[in-house]
C-alpha cells in the first residue's frame, strides 16, 4: 500500500470556510478513485505547522492507482479549488507501508 499525505499552506485571505469546503470536496474524492482504500483530510492544529493548514491523506492499493490520482478529473478539480482559494505552497510525500 502507498500513503500519499499533503501539507498545504494558504495565504491569509483564505477563510476558514473555504478551508472546510475543500476538506469536504477532498473527501468526497473517496468515491471517484479507483484503488484508493482510505481518504482523509483536515484543518491542522498543531503548534508547530510551519503555517501549513491543511492535511491531506490518501491509501492506495499500489502505485498503478497512486499515478492514475494525479490526472484524474474529481481530483483536478479540487486541485483548482485550492490553487483558487490562495495556495501559498504545498508538500508532498509518498511512503509505501
Amino acid at each position: 500500500m502507498i500513503d500519499r499525505i499533503i501539507l498545504v499552506k494558504f495565504g491569509e485571505q483564505t477563510s476558514e470556510a473555504q478551508l472546510k469546503e475543500i476538506v469536504e470536496r477532498f473527501r468526497a474524492l473517496r468515491q471517484h478513485l479507483t484503488g484508493a482504500v482510505e481518504v482523509n483530510a483536515g484543518i491542522n492544529f498543531s503548534d508547530n505547522n510551519k503555517g501549513y493548514q491543511l492535511v491531506l491523506r490518501v491509501r492506495f492499493e499500489n502505485k498503478e492507482a497512486l499515478e492514475a490520482y494525479g490526472p484524474n478529473p474529481h481530483h483536478q478539480a479540487v486541485a483548482a479549488l485550492i490553487r483558487e482559494y490562495g495556495r501559498e505552497d504545498s508538500i508532498a510525500a509518498n511512503i509505501e507501508i
